[in-house]
């Protein structure tokens, strides 16, 4: 039972330190902040171990708070620059930097994969490609070569709406129907107005015109050879 305790109370803790620390995805994480989660994991792991888990989680506290205090410091420039290494130029109006790219250590093949991945095959049509200080690559394409906006054609766009979620694999979403003014005897309405039950909804989403929308878990194999069907495999 000790162990069982040691384990929970070991991912509790770190679970709730690393919520502490802020939400950032592994990409976005600067060198600073991969050093952080090391130290943080090798402390907090330790009473798995060994018997000094009130040491590892104040040891584990106190790495936390100063990992908070630096982050701050590092929102003054002077101080920013020391932590966190500085964006790369490695294409500059069509022309590849070479000194970009061996300071990134990137050989150019990677560099034109990158690219690829952002959906340019031509390095002249790039204004401007730069390696950020989490690793990710920028790319900004010259003018002629960007997708056309709405702007550009001078036409009025409608403002786009977000669904919001009412249920969610068979669980009502109450806090927004609260924000929306709704009540659950309304949406058991809607529900029912459609033939559907709430524990076989795999999603139900408020919609602009005030209906709902729902997608549950039936699929439809009767479809009559249609292409909007289809799926790879044999099994279609």
């Amino acid at each position: 039972m000790e162990l069982i305790y040691r384990a929970v109370v070991v991912f509790l803790v770190g679970f709730l330190f690393l919520r502490l620390t802020g939400k950032k995805a592994v990409a976005e994480m600067h060198s600073f902040d991969l050093l952080y989660i090391f130290v943080l994991t090798n402390i907090i792991s330790t009473p798995v171990e060994v018997e000094n888990l009130g040491k590892a989680i104040i040891y584990s506290a106190i790495t936390v708070i100063i990992y908070k205090i630096i982050v701050r410091l590092s929102l003054h420039n002077k101080l920013r620059w020391l932590l966190y290494g500085s964006p790369t130029v490695l294409i500059r109006n069509g022309d590849i930097d070479r000194k970009g790219l061996k300071k990134a250590r990137m050989p150019i093949n990677e560099l034109l994969a990158h690219l690829r991945v952002k959906g340019f095959t031509d390095t002249q049509n790039i204004a401007i490609a730069v390696m950020e200080e989490t690793g990710e690559i920028s790319v900004i394409p010259k003018a002629e070569y960007r997708p056309v906006q709405p702007k550009d054609l001078k036409l009025k766009v409608k403002k786009e709406y977000l669904p919001i979620p009412l249920i969610m694999d068979g669980q009502i979403i109450s806090h927004n129907l609260k924000y929306l003014g709704l009540d659950i005897e309304w949406l058991m309405k809607e529900v029912k107005k459609k033939g559907e039950k709430v524990e076989d909804i795999m999603l139900a989403v408020f919609l602009e015109n005030r209906k709902l929308f729902i997608d549950n878990n039936k699929i439809q194999h009767n479809h009559n050879s249609d292409p909007n069907y289809y799926k790879p495999g044999k099994d279609n």
